[in-house]
This record gives C-alpha cells, structure tokens and sequence, in this order.
C-alpha cells in the first residue's frame, strides 16, 4: 500500500483504538467513581451499561446512515460528538450526567465505528490489500483493550477524570488527521424517502434488547420485568421486519440477513467476544475479589492478552492466505474452547504461573477469530451496503459483549462467592465458544463446498466447453 493508504488506515485505527482504550479504561476506574460520586451499585453499574446501550442500540442505524448519508460525514461528524461528550463525562458531578455522557458517548460510538469500517472496506481493494487492512484494524482494537487497561489503572492513580479527559486529547489529534486524510466522496444517490419507521422500530428494537441483556445481570430479581423488556424488543423486531418487507426504499435488504456467510460471521462474533468478555470479566473478579490484587496488578497481569495485537496483523494475514478465512476462523474457536477450559479448576491459591497459559492462549485465539470475521462479514457485499454490513457486525459484537458479562453475572449470583462460584460462572464462556466453534465448522463445510464448486466450474470438457456443475 502506498504511504497515504497506510497513513488513512492509520487514522481509522485510531478510532477503534480510542473505543477500546475508553471502555477498557472506564472498566478499571468505576469503584473510584463510585467512591468518589457516592453511587450506588446500581448507578454504577448503569455508568458502563449506560455506554453499551446507546451502542448496541443504534449500531444498526449507524451503519446504514453511513450508506445513506455519506461515509466521512458519519464518521468526522460523530467522532466530534465522541470527543465532546467524552469530556462532558469527565466534568460530570452527579451520578445521572455520567450515565447520560456515557449513553451518548455510545450513540457516538454506534454511527462512527461502522463508518470507519465501512471507509476501509471501500477505501481498500477486495482481496489480500483488504484483509491486511482489516486485520490491522481488529488488532488495533484488541490493542487498544489491552493497554486500556494498564492505562486506565495509572490514570486512575491521577485521578478518575483524566480517564475522560485522555480520549479527548487522542480524538481530537484523530479528528485532524481525518480532516485531511479521509477521502472526499459523492453524496449517496437514494431513491425514495428515508426509511423512518424502519429506523425508528430497528432502534427501539435494539435498545429494547440490549436494555433486556443487560438486566440479566440482577439474575432473578425482577425477571418479570427483564423477560417483558425482552419480549417487547422481540416484537418490535417483527414489526421492523415487516415494516422493511413494504417500504419502497429499505433501511436494511433483508436479503443482506439471509446470507449464510455474513450470517455466520454476526452469529460467531458475536458468540467469540460473548465468550472473551465473560473469561475476563471472570478473571477479573478472581484477581480482584478472590485474590485482592489492585486494579492496577489487574491490568498487568492480564496483558498477555494483549499478545492479539501483534499477532492479528502479522501471523493472521499469512494464517489467512494459506489456509482461507474459515478455518482460521475455526482455530480461534478451538484455542478459545481450549483456554478457558484451562482456567476451569482455578482455585484460591493459583500462582500466576498456573494463570498464564490460559490467558496466553485466550489473546492468541483473539488474533485468530476476531478479524477474519470482521473479513467474512463484510467479504462479498456491494459498496453500497458496506457500512449496513459493518453496523450488523458491530450489533452483534456489542450484543455478545452484553450477552457474555450479564450471563456470566447472573450465574455467579446464583452459583455463590467464591472460587466455586467462579468456576460455575466459567461454563458460560466455555459453552459459548464451544457453539461458536459447532457456528465456524459449518463455515469450514460451505467454504469446501463452494471452493469444490469453483473447481469443477474451471474444469473443462474435452471439447473444450466448462464441465456442467452440480450443486
């Protein structure tokens, strides 16, 4: 790639960057926050739940307004709004502006992340320049978790709000180089009006969902309430699905929603970080509350992990190009399966020794799994729809992240304190990646078959005519 290609992936990467080093960090700095705010454990919870709602809420939406709207619009337009609300959770005083900066503040994240996904996919030619591309920007990701973590605890130590405060700096110095480097482009030709039912019901839908999942956490206490949310997202779900079937111009083709391959690559995104959130929120609650080390030990001890982003951009790529996408994908699944089955018999006496294969394994499974199907959900579709294929994808990864930590949270409630209790609470992450890992091998079949289709196409008669194929 040239030198401006790399510049502009470089920019985009900081913007996934800057997500996963804000959530990272935000994780490490809640009791500080709640110390020093007076908030409840619910209002507590509510600060990080807060952020995952907007996100999974409008993840949808956002990438379809990308299509819609204009790419770099959507991009330059709510990163300004990440940074500002950013700083705004940074000078709140009440518990109640926090949540609403930090709803916002994943509203932000919903339309910016998927456009930014959405600039790569059309920035960068299909094929090997594509997937390095792609890869570089889930390592990126995965990097910017991992060192959230060890710089959310040193931030912390200087005070909670300079965890608000430093994805300001870093967004702005994003949003300037972004100014310059993402390409200009046509404003989208649409036929029709814009979809607005469709937008409203996919919105309430989704919030409705996500706020159900994240209520799990709470376990049996107002399950009445939790299974209502729920059964009302669902039916808002039909509703939108109707709505789409009849509007003249679509917010979302549900033809996009029928493909096996974009299919199994949402379904196992959003299994693959379901299962990664929970082991580590388990190993987190082990470290922290079993173990008493500090936020900061923590964060050390879990960036091995972080391992993800070297590999994802250097091992994965050849990983790729030799052996396809799927089994790759397959790889991640079983190392995954393999690494939180290792943590299973954790007890209150572990060396960190003991620890280290486990997490080791987890962060290689991570540059194993997570870009390429970040590839496999965006592989295949027209322009026009990148941004609506990257809004699926991150949908599904921001409902596996709530899925995997309020699954885990609720079993751990059930299951008691500790080491027992964590060991029950760690058949969720297990179970998750081993349905993730059934999800992968049914790709490894269709790649088969499709490549086996492919062949035959290509062989030809002895008249020189292609070979009839059959399917």
């Amino acid at each position: 790639m040239s030198v401006r290609a790399w510049s502009l992936l470089l920019v985009l990467c900081g913007t996934i960057f800057l997500e996963g080093i804000d959530v990272a960090m935000l994780a490490v700095a809640v009791p500080v926050i709640r110390s020093d705010l007076g908030l409840s454990t619910g209002a507590a919870a509510w600060v990080m739940s807060g952020y995952v709602l907007g996100y999974a809420g409008f993840t949808l939406l956002g990438g379809r307004a990308a299509d819609l709207l204009g790419r770099r619009r959507m991009f330059l337009g709510w990163l300004t709004v990440f940074l500002l609300f950013s700083g705004l959770g940074g000078l709140a005083t009440e518990g109640w502006m926090l949540i609403a900066a930090r709803f916002v503040t994943g509203v932000a994240a919903a339309f910016m992340t998927p456009a930014a996904l959405s600039i790569i996919t059309t920035s960068y030619e299909e094929g090997p320049q594509r997937n390095r591309a792609l890869l570089v920007f889930a390592g990126t990701a995965a990097g910017g978790f991992s060192l959230g973590l060890v710089i959310g605890g040193l931030l912390t130590q200087l005070g909670w709000r300079w965890v608000f405060f430093a994805p300001v700096l870093l967004a702005a110095a994003v949003l300037l180089a972004a100014l310059k480097l993402v390409p200009k482009e046509a404003r989208p030709e649409r036929t029709g009006g814009f979809d607005l039912p469709g937008a409203l019901t996919a919105a309430g839908a989704m919030l409705l969902l996500a706020y159900g999942i994240v209520r799990f956490e709470h376990g049996l206490d107002g399950l009445a309430v939790t299974v209502a949310v729920l059964a009302g997202g669902l039916a808002l779900a039909g509703v939108f699905t109707a709505v789409e079937r009849r509007a003249p111009a679509p917010l979302v083709r549900l033809g996009l929603l029928r493909r096996g391959s974009v299919l199994r690559a949402d379904l196992g995104a959003l299994l693959f970080v379901g299962s990664f959130f929970g082991f580590q929120f388990v190993a987190t609650l082990y470290l922290q509350e079993l173990r008493g080390w500090s936020s900061l030990e923590t964060a050390f001890a879990l960036l091995v992990m972080g391992v993800d982003a070297v590999l994802a951009p250097t091992l994965t790529p050849r990983l790729v190009a030799r052996f396809g996408n799927a089994k790759v994908i397959l790889g991640g699944f079983v190392l995954a399966v393999g690494s939180y089955a290792l943590f299973l018999p954790v007890g209150p006496d572990w060396s960190y020794a003991a620890m280290f294969p486990s997490l080791l394994l987890t962060g290689l499974a991570f540059a194993l799994a997570y870009g390429p199907l970040t590839i496999a959900g965006t592989d295949g579709v027209a322009e026009e729809e990148q941004g609506l294929a990257g809004g699926l994808l991150n949908t599904a990864t921001q409902f596996g992240s709530a899925v995997g930590i309020s699954a885990v949270t609720a079993v751990h409630g059930l299951a008691g304190a500790g080491a027992e209790g964590l060991r029950t609470a760690l058949v969720v992450p297990v179970v998750m990646a081993a349905l993730g890992a059934v999800v992968a091998a049914v790709g490894v079949r269709a790649a088969a078959r499709a490549g086996g289709a492919v062949a035959a196409r290509a062989v030809p008669e002895a008249d020189g005519s292609a070979s009839k194929v059959t399917v």
